[in-house]
């Protein structure tokens, strides 16, 4: 056993994701839960070089760590700056003509790697700070595609689910590139 922990990401005495700030309020502990799964993906990628990124699962699937990466992108766009802030944006990746262009385009370039890093990032920012001015966890928005009311606390609690889902994709994804597995 001792030998497999070896191939773990972080030693779980110096983990990042770990010492975050406790007793918190709602609204402290979601984001600190959403913290710690953005950086988990982050670890979970790190090290790698653009074709173990772009590397697909298993055919047919078109999933791959860096198609990840341009997905959660997407989805922290989505929710964050087009239904909460309703700003007039594109999408990210995804047109009509391809829904899973953020799967489909992620290609083994180091350019389009930089390039998805950069996005997820400029999102994440977006989104930590939106989330940061919002003062109540009850405040409602409208979902642009069904127009059903949805709160910050639902969002928050969703975006965690989605990271804790793909985080365990990225698991699988990892370990088949190079063996690290875990955490």
């Amino acid at each position: 056993m001792a030998e497999h922990r070896a191939f773990f990401f972080v030693d779980p005495a110096t983990d990042p994701r770990e010492g975050g700030p406790t007793l918190r309020d709602e609204k402290g502990t979601l984001q600190e839960y959403l913290r710690a799964h953005r950086l988990t993906l982050e670890l979970k990628c790190a090290g790698l070089d653009a074709e173990q990124l772009a590397r697909r699962s298993v055919p047919p699937s078109t999933m791959s760590l860096l198609g990840l990466v341009r997905h959660l992108a997407h989805v922290e766009r989505v929710w964050f700056r087009i239904r909460c802030a309703q700003q007039d944006v594109p999408l990210l990746y995804q047109t009509p003509e391809d829904p899973d262009g953020d799967f489909n385009g992620a290609v083994a370039d180091p350019a389009v790697v930089e390039e998805a890093w950069a996005r997820w990032r400029e999102e994440v920012a977006f989104a930590e700070q939106y989330v940061a001015g919002c003062e109540d966890l009850s405040t409602t928005y409208t979902h642009t595609r069904t127009g059903e009311l949805f709160s910050m606390r639902e969002l928050l609690v969703h975006m965690i689910e989605e990271y804790a889902r793909h985080n365990g994709h990225a698991d699988f994804l990892r370990e088949c590139v190079d063996g690290r597995v875990g955490m």
